[in-house]
């Protein structure tokens, strides 16, 4: 179907950003570089000196967070070193991954659709999911009691078009509601905000309340903001992705065994964080202090920790359903996402490891 006017201005605006960010996973477009040390006397994994791998500062990269802190990609790379970069934003990761900054890195898929599409399906795969929920709407508690309430009100999200403020437009055209995805206005204001000064906002006054992905949500709960609406309520089985692992599609090629010690490393700290909850919880909030500076705080940490679950599943059918919701609101031409997974290395890790295989939704790469 050709596109209207406005989906064309839509869409001319939206090539004029940076490819769309998935702000749960950070704020800002800074990366830091370091490294830790290559285990002394093991062998280099293909031959290769260092795997440059990237990751947000966020809880909802806890699998990059814990796996890091623990060791265990080090583990999994013996002599090949594990250089890591933390970023804000997930366009200056994709744009990273594209010149060769890193080689595979943790994201959300917003950012990962976009850098897909943008570049042809030429530059990344997905190769493993990470994380799923973590996102919920929370509301000023004198001004909205009920779902109904929310007709009318100021609502935030991180970023025009990113997956927060996708789903909410979708669950507001569910609703009934009709808002311009590009401006915002309508039966909802949606005010576009940065997470990081979202609970300012809410403080103020400024927005009656936002969908937005942890810690944000619970840093607003302890600001007094009440959880009207958990967004995995809305999808089957609660389950929904928010963080997947990409991979260059060159680096894939040319140091696959590289891919599987680090799809390795991922699914042996899922299963860690399985087993140890409340030291895995200790571990990323240790590295989110030293990737950040700052901590988070006992009330904010462990109601955000409870609400994501990692996993190896990347949920593919759930990525392509909110494809199709940026679709419905105007956000994004009919993509086409044949490709974008090759989950054949994580099939074979999890074979190992005695673990169920996951699928792509027909999305996977040919052989």
């Amino acid at each position: 179907m050709p596109a209207t006017p406005a989906l064309r201005r839509t869409l001319a605006v939206l090539a004029a950003l940076p490819l769309l960010a998935l702000a749960a996973c950070g704020y800002g477009s800074q990366a830091k570089d370091n490294a830790e040390q290559a285990i002394a006397g093991a062998a280099k994994v293909d031959g290769l000196d260092s795997v440059k791998i990237g990751y947000f500062g966020n809880l909802t990269h806890a699998t990059a967070l814990v796996g890091r802190h623990e060791g265990l990609f080090q583990k999994e790379l013996g002599g090949t070193l594990a250089r890591y970069s933390t970023f804000n934003a997930g366009p200056s990761e994709i744009e990273a991954l594209n010149s060769g900054s890193i080689d595979i890195g943790w994201i959300g898929p917003s950012p990962a659709v976009n850098g897909y599409i943008k570049a042809g399906g030429k530059n990344l795969r997905i190769i493993s999911g990470s994380a799923s929920g973590g996102v919920k709407l929370v509301v000023n508690p004198e001004k909205i009691k009920s779902l109904k309430d929310v007709k009318g009100k100021r609502i935030a999200t991180p970023q025009l078009g990113n997956t927060q403020d996708v789903a909410f437009l979708n669950w507001a055209s569910e609703q009934g509601w009709k808002v311009d995805a590009e401006s915002g206005k309508g039966d909802v204001s949606v005010v576009r905000t940065d997470n990081k000064i979202t609970p300012d906002a809410y403080k103020s006054g400024s927005i009656d309340g936002a969908w937005v992905p942890e810690p944000t949500a619970s840093k607003l709960v302890a600001e007094g903001g009440k959880v009207l609406l958990d967004e995995g309520d809305l999808w089957p089985d609660k389950k929904f992705v928010i963080t997947n692992v990409i991979v260059s599609q060159s680096f894939l090629k040319e140091h696959p065994d590289v891919v599987e010690a680090v799809l390795r490393a991922s699914v042996k700290t899922n299963k860690w964080i399985g087993a140890n909850p409340d030291k895995a919880k200790a571990a990323a909030n240790a590295q989110l202090e030293a990737d950040t500076g700052k901590p988070l705080p006992a009330d904010v940490l462990d109601p955000a920790w409870r609400s994501i679950r990692v996993t190896d599943d990347p949920l593919a059918a759930t990525l392509n359903t909110q494809a199709e919701h940026a679709v419905k609101a105007g956000l994004l031409q009919q993509p086409d996402l044949a490709g974008i997974y090759d989950l054949a290395p994580l099939n074979k890790v999890l074979k190992g490891e005695g673990e169920p295989e996951v699928d792509d939704a027909g999305l996977g790469a040919k052989s």
